[in-house]
């Protein structure tokens, strides 16, 4: 893989912009991935040995999930690259509750959590070796027998197709937006590269943005989390824990374990 580390820059400026942050919220409301995740965490803390159970969520944007995360008798730490988005975290209401980091998953030490929760697009927006690092560096941080979730998306169903967006305005916390997507075809390495236009017409603004997603199959992801001492438990193909089928399933919901 080429070009990672630009890659990976172009992924946090499209999230490291405070207009962008403001409307974070709005394109990614809490619905049926968010109850997962939470139900996923109350079943951590059920069992958990220690005094407290131990939660990360990495690339937790504005911390819209990761608030409703935390309470009694949990450590909640709330880890991302994008310092706009954490300064809407941080202000969120329960946002004391949280620790935020701004950072990567280098921020998470070893054996210091009961569970890892990478939501939205997360493993998608991390590219080639800054995946397999991640992985890697939560494999480490987790207890022996905690818990990884994450979700992505089956690139069987060729979601890139469906992408295409001609310009639409509407109107947001941060003002008037007018925005329009191109997308291209993955690469070899299973990457679509999507250049997302944002104009800001009460400003006269304009923000031209890469964004790049690496789509991979069940089997890959089992070999890169076996390869992170990480053992798949479960693929689901909806927030229900249906049973995934590749075929038809547009998405993977990917629970697995240390050890």
């Amino acid at each position: 893989m080429t070009d990672a580390p630009s890659r990976a820059e172009a992924n946090r400026r499209t999230y490291d912009d405070a207009r962008l942050a403001a409307v974070y919220d709005v394109d990614n409301a809490a619905v049926e991935d968010h109850v997962f995740f939470r139900r996923v965490a109350d079943e951590v803390a059920a069992v958990t040995d220690g005094p407290v159970a131990r939660i990360v969520d990495l690339g937790c944007g504005t911390g819209i999930l990761t608030v409703t995360l935390a309470g009694e008798g949990r450590s909640v730490v709330g880890i991302d690259p994008a310092e706009a988005m954490l300064e809407v975290a941080r202000t969120r209401p329960d946002g004391d509750d949280v620790t935020w980091r701004r950072g990567t998953a280098e921020l998470i030490e070893p054996d210091s959590a009961d569970l890892a929760v990478m939501s939205g697009n997360v493993a998608m927006h991390l590219i080639g070796d800054d995946w397999h690092a991640a992985l890697r560096r939560i494999g480490a941080g987790l207890v022996p027998g905690g818990r990884l979730v994450f979700e992505t998306r089956n690139p069987a169903r060729r979601a890139w197709e469906g992408w295409q967006q001609d310009p639409t305005e509407r109107t947001t916390p941060a003002g008037r937006l007018i925005e329009s997507e191109r997308t291209s075809a993955p690469d070899e390495d299973g990457v679509v590269t999507m250049h997302v236009r944002t104009e800001f017409p009460d400003s006269g603004d304009v923000l031209e943005l890469d964004q790049h997603l690496q789509f991979r199959s069940a089997e890959q992801v089992r070999a890169d989390l076996a390869v992170a001492g990480l053992r798949v438990e479960r693929i689901s193909g909806d927030w229900r824990r249906t049973p995934f089928d590749p075929a038809e399933d547009r998405m993977l919901v990917v629970e697995a374990v240390r050890g």
